[in-house]
């Protein structure tokens, strides 16, 4: 098995995964955990950075996309970005601590973008979340959990 391959795999997989496109990124470092043919801590730092990646596209997406949320093709229905906008009023940017989640995570980043936060205080938090839920994928195949 090509290891750059498998690395690389994971690597687009959990970038995908945090963006608006359909993936589960979860699962694919599940499998890879549970072969224990990989070093899990690199495979929980290439799925993080993946993500952390994906994750700051959406909030550059959200930076100049807003404008045209009424447009038959933005990436986000209204309801799911109006509820997102709402956690994010109400919590600020620790609403950004939920970006893991399915569902209301990926709006989160978007409208993060589109509230202007700082890049810095985004990735912080986004990496805190993302790599805390890598950390529990990994304890719990692992058994450590």
């Amino acid at each position: 098995m090509d290891v750059f391959a498998v690395y690389g795999g994971l690597f687009a997989l959990a970038f995908a995964a945090a963006t608006i496109l359909p993936a589960q990124s979860e699962a694919a470092l599940a499998g890879l955990l549970a072969t224990h043919s990989f070093s899990p801590a690199m495979l929980v730092v290439v799925a993080s950075i993946g993500n952390v990646l994906g994750s700051a596209v959406n909030w550059g997406l959200g930076r100049g996309i807003e404008r045209f949320r009424d447009r038959p093709w933005f990436p986000l229905p209204p309801a799911t970005l109006n509820r997102a906008m709402r956690w994010y009023h109400r919590y600020g940017r620790w609403s950004l601590l939920l970006s893991w989640m399915p569902i209301i995570g990926d709006p989160l980043t978007v409208v993060a973008g589109v509230l202007r936060e700082p890049l810095w205080s985004f990735v912080a938090i986004v990496a805190l979340a993302k790599v805390s839920r890598y950390l529990v994928v990994a304890g719990v195949v692992l058994g450590l959990m």
